[in-house]
């Protein structure tokens, strides 16, 4: 492959990330809107499912949100009906936030058939292709954080190392 065709192959699996990334943005907007909540609920929200029961704390720190930011959320949160706090069975003066069985459902609901079309979708891959997306995605994830966390000006973090490109 010439320099060139390398070089345009690129461009097209920069514009197929920036153009996945934009479907994923539209996904989150109806999901947003269909649950009745903004953007940054909806952040909150997948965090809880996907980590389970967090203090606010953790929750703050997880999607770059101050405490008090964290705190209007939760708050909009149990308003809506999706997230409760209770006490943390390891430290009784500690608090979690957990979703509630009906935003359990919603999600459930919204997410799944993606989620289940995606499994379909990977299910054609050979192992070493898999290997070759999930060490891509590791990669695009830690240099989208880092990005971020550049743009808010935040310190640099430690260097993590590149995962192994096992096949």
């Amino acid at each position: 492959m010439s320099n060139d065709q390398h070089s345009e192959l690129v461009a097209q699996v920069g514009q197929a990330v920036a153009e996945f990334q934009n479907a994923v943005d539209l996904v989150d907007e109806a999901a947003s809107a269909r649950l009745g909540i903004n953007r940054t609920d909806l952040r909150c929200l997948g965090l809880l499912f996907a980590r389970g029961p967090l203090s606010a704390g953790q929750l703050a720190q997880a999607n770059g949100l101050s405490p008090g930011a964290t705190t209007t959320a939760l708050d909009r949160l149990e308003r809506a009906g999706y997230a409760r706090r209770l006490r943390d069975p390891a430290d009784r003066r500690g608090v979690l936030v957990e979703l509630t069985p009906e935003a359990r459902r919603l999600i459930d609901e919204i997410y799944d058939p993606i989620g289940q079309e995606g499994i379909a979708r990977l299910a054609r891959y050979s192992a070493a292709e898999l290997v070759l997306l999930r060490d891509f995605l590791s990669e695009g994830h830690a240099m989208q954080v880092a990005q971020a966390a550049r743009i808010r000006g935040d310190p640099a973090p430690p260097t993590a190392s590149a995962p192994e490109r096992n096949m």
